[in-house]
């Protein structure tokens, strides 16, 4: 029974403080909306499109200097583009 308690132990740890990467990417695409190319909006935070397109598909984790700059050029909480939450 220890080894079970244990085991829920670990998973509970290993997914509390984890950030899901495709959440904050398709909060990023929504952000982005219609209006605005990848590559505009990779330009107004200072990365290339390529790695802009890796961020919104989840597929690389984001710096707090890119959060940062989301936030002040396009006005959304750090905590919105991490979590959803407003």
């Amino acid at each position: 029974m220890s080894l079970d308690i244990t085991s829920q132990g670990e998973s509970l740890r290993s997914s509390r403080g984890s950030i899901d990467w495709k959440a904050v990417g398709r909060r990023i695409r929504e952000l982005r909306g219609f209006d605005v190319s990848q590559e505009e909006f990779a330009r107004r935070i200072g990365v290339s499109q390529g790695h802009f397109s890796y961020i919104e598909r989840g597929e690389k984790e984001i710096g707090a200097e890119i959060l940062l700059r989301i936030h002040q050029e396009f006005g959304k909480s750090i905590e919105w583009l991490l979590t959803g939450d407003t």
